[in-house]
């Protein structure tokens, strides 16, 4: 479905309402939420779809994935964690993966932002090099 320009923009305006000091306040969101699908103004469903969009970004924005060969210890969580918290905050959710086809390193993905320092990336960047 192609939302249009006037839905996106509407749409953004409200999320920005919505947003306090930097977060989204919950509250706020599900009242412009009921409100749009309650009122159904012109593009309504356009405005709810962006509405969606622009949640799933911002929660991809605060969601750190980690990517390990091996299970890593209490000692390099923690160590991940508070770098990441003095770089970006304390309001990020993370989630720790093991992919063993990375042989070995750990690669950090947090929204748009990778750090690859696994031996696979390096293996890729020399064969592309060729």
């Amino acid at each position: 479905m192609k939302v249009s320009k006037d839905a996106v923009s509407a749409a953004r305006r409200l999320y920005r309402l919505c947003n306090v000091d930097g977060k989204l306040d919950e509250v706020k969101f599900s009242k412009v939420v009921k409100t749009v699908a309650e009122k159904k103004p012109r593009n309504f469903h356009g405005i709810l779809v962006t509405l969606k969009r622009q949640l799933e970004l911002d929660l991809a924005k605060k969601h750190v994935t980690v990517d390990s060969a091996t299970e890593l210890d209490a000692a390099t969580k923690e160590g991940i964690v508070a770098k990441l918290t003095e770089q970006y905050g304390s309001d990020l959710t993370y989630e720790y993966r093991i992919n063993s086809a990375l042989l070995g390193g750990i690669r950090i993905r947090k929204g748009d932002d990778v750090w690859d320092g696994t031996v696979k990336g390096r293996l890729d960047a020399i064969a592309n090099a060729f």
